[in-house]
């Protein structure tokens, strides 16, 4: 019965009422010191209690640009609110900066109570025993041996078998050394806890809190954990380890770039999300190798047998593709054109539109599926390692910004008890009302961008036209490169281009405020909402281009004598004789070079451009012993999202190798070469540029798993859509197999022969409009020109209507497209019913792991106190022998 009031002292110790630190007389404040001119320390200026976080903010007393009483509410905010931390059990000493006397650092200190007591509160995982379980070396451990890091200088992290901590049960813990029982992440993760949750006023019966409000607010200028040395340097300190140093030395450093990644030592200074990102990432880099592979094979196979091409050697003849007359392909101002002009485009698409390209475009239906799978194992060791396994369930808790607003009280169904929540069902409702909303009004202007896209390509394909070179001669070089359709192809590629980074940056914080006024219960739900969010504008931004290429230019395009009209103003594009399929290249080459190169100049060189900036400005920094919280104040912050762009640049990355890589099979080889360069580059910013990041638990990679398995469903589909309308393959194998012999054709044998002859249809010009008909006297003698389409001649009974051909070419378009969707969907099925999602080893180790806990913690304890009854209940019954034994007469 003593226990009760024992435990409402501490909560009220831990989780004081709010409102009443603004209420009183006196408040606890932060001893006050001098800089111990020691720049590698890490402790108070007693030497013993480490700085687990770092408050920085501007003296009011020294700012001159606000009034007087602004910057007094400021000041009683941070002084309530760091009289808060104290009473929740903090430490706080403050020092004044050595390069700026305006500027104050608050350095925050948990001591070990504290820190029982919110490992406790928080479910942090911590170790029982060491893991007693035998490891079995891989396979293929020899060959990784060359790749791995020096075990020397970053030794193997020893596991152990963990359990959500107890205070009461701390015996049965692994505890060695309290200094180490909490590593500094942990620490670190702690403070961030409490600092989120200290309040600083309380207004209208409304309090308010958290550390977050009031960096927003300016009441403190920056709040970090602290880095534990420089990066380029070891650490003077005897007690420091310098992991930093060793992270730069043996992970972020380019030398570094074909080595595995020390991931449990990223995890351990990082924390877990950090720590799974570069996972995730290094495993994605991984399975591309094997798919660069195979789409290098793919793409030599077509360089090769380029000049085996049949139909290509028929474009590039002069006594076959010289004099063959095509049609022009814009009203009045264009004009009649050869062939064999299209004889350079027509070798390079060769390349990409042979046999090959469907052999890579059915493998990577399959490799996406190995990925996802083999990711789903990996996650699950990790899980597992990190102690994230339960984590959802336990450890993760309310946004601070969701509790301020819980103004309504409701009654739970399940507990049948009152609680608070920020809105009503009906506020619920119109807020998803207007969030939907919001979100397709975006989507549709992003959208109207693409359509301004199509008519720019429209209008300039008339320009280009009417000024670049109309011989009909195709000899002059700059005719065979500079093509109507080469000009507004690049040129509408790069336009887009610059359309999307523009784009990017307004639906960024588009997204936010949506997400915001969302207003969702745990960082995990924000994170997910904001990802879908982001993820559906981005992908309407990045790829509608490539869509429309693929699947919309040239198919609804009519014939000469009776052309489609975009708007009713402009005649619809058409395709080069052998396809779209090149140009489709184009866009992706375009937008997926464009994108790397600019993704890393903003991430490698902004960054460093900022940091050099402010070392130029501070002068005075070379003359002073500047502390080590100085040096990381003057790094640059880790924005709210953390690696939120992170993921969604390789995410959108990851949709370009998938869903059009039957377009370009270069495309994983791409993303290798700047994978490679991504997670060095990833690592250098994070370890030399930015100041050290809040460590926080995440148990997987999120909504980006369920949005890349969206993309593989899509990309098969995509693939087989893009071989069979966008490639000219299904209409040569229909030639070949069936109108190069009789009855439709005139050969002995297969072949290829007559292929192009066979594949461009007559136009009598006398035939057409007045508005469509080119307005050229040196062609007034032509009688017929030749279009990319299967329609009977002129003089036909039928004639400009689809002839047998186009209904035979209908037909294996479609069937081709059912039958490798069910191929590849049936493999994909057999893929994932095959691979489990735990490896029998994780299993065993997670049953060991909840075995202990049961035996450790729970049965131990159970029999401990059966033993302790029974030796009371032996006493009791003793006693009671001698209390009632009969008198001795």
């Amino acid at each position: 019965m003593e226990r009760l009031p024992v435990l409402e002292e501490v909560q009220q110790t831990i989780f004081p009422n709010y409102g009443t630190a603004s209420n009183q007389q006196a408040l606890h404040t932060p001893e006050w010191t001098e800089f111990n001119q020691n720049p590698d320390s890490l402790h108070f200026n007693d030497g013993q209690r480490r700085i687990d976080f770092v408050l920085v903010y501007e003296d009011e007393s020294k700012k001159e640009n606000r009034k007087r009483s602004f910057n007094k509410k400021q000041k009683r905010k941070r002084e309530v609110y760091e009289s808060n931390l104290i009473i929740r059990g903090l430490q706080l000493e403050a020092t004044r900066s050595v390069l700026d006397e305006k500027i104050i650092f608050v350095k925050v200190h948990a001591p070990w109570e504290v820190l029982c007591t919110y490992a406790e509160i928080m479910h942090i995982h911590l170790p029982l025993q060491p893991n007693d379980l035998k490891a079995r070396d891989s396979p293929f451990s020899w060959i990784t041996r060359f790749f791995r890091v020096n075990e020397n200088v970053i030794k193997p992290e020893k596991e152990y078998f963990t359990a959500p901590f107890e205070n009461d049960r701390l015996s049965d813990f692994y505890i060695q050394d309290k200094s180490t029982f909490f590593n500094p992440a942990t620490r670190s993760r702690i403070v961030h806890f409490i600092l989120c949750r200290g309040e600083y006023a309380v207004k209208d019966n409304v309090k308010k809190f958290g550390i977050n409000k009031l960096l927003d607010s300016g009441i403190y200028k920056a709040a970090f954990p602290l880095h534990d040395c420089r990066f380029n340097y070891l650490s003077q300190d005897p007690s420091c380890p310098s992991e930093r140093f060793l992270l730069y030395r043996e992970w972020a450093h380019p030398r570094n770039i074909f080595k595995l990644q020390p991931l449990h030592f990223v995890r351990k200074y990082y924390g877990e999300k950090i720590g799974i990102y570069f996972a995730w990432l290094g495993f994605y880099t991984q399975m591309l190798l094997l798919a660069a592979v195979v789409g290098l094979g793919c793409f030599l196979y077509g360089y090769l047998t380029k000049d085996n091409c049949t139909w290509s050697q028929e474009v590039c003849d002069p006594n076959i593709g010289g004099n063959i007359i095509m049609c022009p392909q814009c009203d009045q101002e264009c004009t009649y054109w050869n062939l064999n002009i299209t004889c350079g485009s027509s070798k390079k698409l060769c390349i990409f539109d042979s046999f090959g390209t469907l052999v890579f475009a059915v493998f990577m239906g399959v490799w996406v599926t190995l990925f996802l799978e083999f990711w789903k194992r990996r996650q699950a060791e990790l899980e597992y390692e990190w102690d994230t396994v339960e984590f959802l369930e336990q450890e993760e808790q309310v946004r601070p910004e969701y509790e301020a607003r819980c103004h309504h009280v409701v009654v739970n169904e399940i507990t049948q008890q009152e609680e608070h929540v920020p809105y009503t069902t009906c506020g619920k409702c119109v807020r998803m009302t207007f969030c939907t909303s919001a979100v397709l009004f975006w989507i549709l202007l992003i959208i109207a961008s693409v359509i301004g896209i199509i008519v720019y390509r429209l209008s300039v394909f008339l320009v280009f036209s009417a000024t670049l070179p109309k011989h009909i001669n195709g000899t002059e070089a700059i005719q065979k490169y500079l093509t109507p359709q080469a000009a507004t192809s690049v040129s509408a590629s790069i336009i887009s281009f610059i359309i999307i980074m523009i784009l990017n940056m307004i639906y960024e914080k588009v997204a936010i405020m949506i997400t915001d006024f969302e207003l969702p219960r745990t960082q995990t739900d924000y994170e997910n909402s904001l990802t879908m969010k982001m993820f559906l504008f981005q992908f309407v931004n990045y790829y509608s281009s490539c869509f429309y290429i693929a699947f919309f230019k040239g198919k609804f395009v009519g014939y000469p004598g009776d052309p489609v009209y975009w708007l009713g103003k402009y005649r619809n594009e058409e395709c080069d004789p052998g396809g779209c399929l090149l140009e489709l290249t184009t866009q992706l080459t375009i937008v997926m070079g464009g994108k790397a190169i600019w993704n890393n100049i903003q991430e490698v060189l902004l960054p460093w451009l900022k940091n050099l900036i402010g070392r130029c400005c501070t002068t005075a920094r070379s003359e002073k012993i500047v502390p080590r919280w100085e040096q990381d104040y003057h790094l640059q912050p880790i924005g709210k999202l953390g690696l939120f762009y992170e993921y969604l640049e390789m995410v959108i990355q990851f949709g370009f190798v998938t869903l059009f890589v039957a377009s370009f099979p270069l495309a994983p080889l791409l993303a290798l070469i700047n994978n490679l360069l991504e997670i060095r580059v990833d690592a250098w910013k994070i370890t030399t540029q930015f100041r050290r990041m809040v460590p926080q638990k995440a148990q997987d990679i999120g909504a980006w798993q369920p949005i890349m398995q969206g993309i593989a469903i899509i990309a098969v589909v995509t693939n087989a859509m893009i071989i069979a309308f966008t490639s000219d393959m299904i209409p040569r194998l229909v030639y070949y197999w069936s109108f190069s012999v009789p009855p439709y054709g005139d050969h002995s044998s297969y072949t290829m022969k007559g292929y192009i002859n066979n594949t461009l249809s007559v136009f009598a010009v006398s035939d057409f409009r007045n508005e469509s008909k080119p307005d050229f006297p040196s062609f007034e003698n032509q009688t017929t020109c030749r279009y990319r389409d299967f329609r009977y001649p002129p003089g036909h009974k039928h004639q400009y209507e689809h002839n047998i051909y186009y209904w035979h070419v209908i037909a294996a378009k479609l069937s081709f497209i059912i039958v490798m969707e069910h191929i590849i969907y049936f493999v994909k099925f057999v893929i994932s019913y095959a691979i489990p999602d735990v490896s029998h080893k994780t299993k065993s180790k997670i049953k060991r792991q909840k075995y202990l806990t049961q035996i450790l913690l729970h049965e131990n304890p159970l029999k401990s106190m059966k033993k302790n009854m029974g030796s009371i209940a032996d006493r009791i019954l003793k006693g009671a022998d001698g209390s009632f034994r009969p008198k001795s007469e």
